[in-house]
């Protein structure tokens, strides 16, 4: 057998049901004209699921880190131990609606110019949850969350200009960025690139992704024919989230900005947190712990640390066992 035309690379962290939920979904949607593998990351999970995933789907390559290294580093050891033309990312908090991967890659063959290409991430009802693309961001998009105004007008291109919420994801649109949720990508481009960029943990790795893609001649695009239920969250505690998500935000604009523009997009998000934190304070309700997250504004100003790391297509999959 030849090799597949679409490699799915899965990253699991202690998400045992949901991962389950998403291979047998996916490997119900295979069709006769893309056929596909599966490799599932588990990024040393401790609730079973790599156990669970190896006595259910012996048909799915299956590499058990000894370490959490984070989604972007764990995908590219996935994608080295795999040979599609294509690599397709996917969530295992998202469910295939149909023949995601089929359709992407159908899309992918008309239209090879994009490169990159993603799916429509849906709520259980079908309705779009806003996540499978992005604009990338900016200082007036940071002056909106330094003044809490991409809070008080989330729907409003002005006010929060990374959210695309003008945009109807029912239609076929380049992006600026993609989602790694459900993101197919020329393995070509993918090698070229180094992969993912192995400082990020978590968040924001899609969008310098496509960063640097955009810079190759690559245009993302929408498919709106390929779709995911889309769960959303299933790894992080809200706080650890968002951390997490200010962390990786501090590493782009680190890494693709001038120090000065820099500075003061840091100097927005610590602006940001701590409106939050003191309206927490005063208000005294539940919710989001945000005065421990502006506790932590030195840790997360700082973004992730440089990591040693070969990069694809030459990355060793390191500390692990295939299963």
């Amino acid at each position: 057998m030849g090799h597949p035309d679409v490699s799915v690379v899965i990253v699991s962290y202690n998400t045992k049901d949901l991962i389950q939920r998403c291979l047998r979904t996916l490997l119900a949607s295979r069709t006769m004209d893309v056929p596909f593998d599966v490799t599932v990351v588990d990024n040393a999970s401790a609730d079973g699921s790599a156990d669970a995933i190896a006595r259910a789907f012996p048909e799915v390559r299956l590499i058990r880190l000894a370490e959490n290294v984070g989604w972007g580093r764990a995908v590219n050891r996935g994608a080295v131990a795999s040979t599609g033309a294509y690599l397709q990312l996917l969530n295992p908090d998202a469910a295939p609606v149909g023949h995601p991967v089929a359709e992407l890659a159908r899309f992918a063959r008309r239209h090879p110019e994009h490169r990159i290409y993603t799916a429509r991430t849906l709520h259980a009802d079908g309705t779009d949850d806003m996540y499978c693309c992005w604009g990338l961001p900016s200082l007036r998009g940071y002056a909106a969350y330094a003044t809490g105004l991409s809070a008080a007008f989330p729907g409003r291109a002005w006010a929060n200009p990374e959210g695309l919420p003008g945009y109807d994801r029912r239609s076929v649109r380049e992006v600026p960025a993609v989602s790694g949720c459900c993101m197919l990508v020329d393995r070509e481009l993918f090698n070229e690139l180094g992969g993912f960029d192995p400082r990020y943990f978590l968040y924001s790795d899609d969008i310098d992704l496509c960063t640097r893609a955009a810079a190759l001649g690559a245009r993302p695009v929408v498919v709106p024919e390929a779709a995911v239920e889309h769960v959303g969250g299933a790894s992080s505690s809200s706080e650890g989230q968002r951390i997490k998500i200010l962390r990786g935000k501090a590493t782009y604009v680190r890494g693709h900005w001038s120090r000065p523009r820099a500075r003061l997009a840091l100097g927005l998000l610590k602006t940001g947190v701590g409106l939050r934190a003191a309206g927490r304070a005063v208000l005294r309700r539940g919710g989001v712990d945000w005065p421990a997250i502006w506790r932590e504004r030195h840790v997360w100003a700082a973004g992730w640390p440089e990591v040693d790391e070969p990069r694809p297509p030459r990355t060793a999959v390191l500390d692990a066992t295939s299963a």
